[in-house]
């Protein structure tokens, strides 16, 4: 049976983030609150948490995990990012978008992408996120909680509950997210451009 906590989306409750963090680190797979859908998360080294979130989206080793961030410096560690990378993500982050780059070396293999040897690293803008970030102090694992068979993200805790309350260690409820998954940017080749269109506002990356 999973823990459910009510954390506000405007100023998080302390106490309840390091709670949240401490099950993480011990090995939790949580739900929470993004800016753009909730997402589902685990420790970056934690294997096993891992595992048990692809059980839960029934995804293979193919599928592209997303690792949190709490600024540019964070991403900076875990991709490869040139001078004209950098500005592009200087200029939308934080925000709902996430980014395709080369891994590093500090990606664990398992989270890249096989072939291709890339991950996904997104800065969000939500303070329950953004608390949950800091109180670890390194990035989140994280895949947008979209269950098998359904096209859209889950948006509220209450029906991620009922859903999930035996395959989550830790539900945290930071109110109604919204009803888009990020916008996908394939930062990988010279000129960036759109894998999927979500909430993030694709302007910035369309060709005249």
């Amino acid at each position: 049976m999973s823990q459910f906590f009510q954390i506000h989306p405007d100023n998080p409750q302390k106490r309840l983030i390091a709670n949240a963090v401490q099950m993480i680190r011990q090995g939790a797979v949580v739900a929470y609150p993004t800016d753009s859908a909730y997402a589902l998360g685990c420790h970056l080294e934690d294997k096993k948490a891992l595992d048990q979130i692809r059980r839960i989206r029934q995804v293979d080793n193919k599928h592209n995990f997303t690792l949190m961030c709490r600024d540019l410096s964070e991403i900076a560690v875990y991709a490869k990012v040139d001078n004209a990378s950098y500005r592009i993500l200087n200029h939308n982050t934080p925000g709902a978008y996430t980014f395709i780059l080369p891994a590093t070396r500090e990606v664990p293999r398992r989270l890249q992408h096989p072939k291709r040897k890339t991950i996904g690293l997104r800065v969000p803008d939500h303070p329950v996120t953004l608390a949950l970030l800091g109180e670890l102090d390194e990035p989140l694992m994280s895949t947008t909680l979209i269950l098998p068979g359904e096209d859209m993200p889950m948006t509220d805790a209450e029906d991620i509950r009922d859903a999930l309350e035996r395959q989550v260690d830790l539900i945290i409820d930071g109110g109604h997210c919204g009803l888009e998954p990020t916008t996908v940017v394939d930062m990988t080749a010279e000129i960036p451009h759109i894998a999927r269109a979500g909430r993030g506002d694709t302007a910035p990356f369309e060709m005249d």
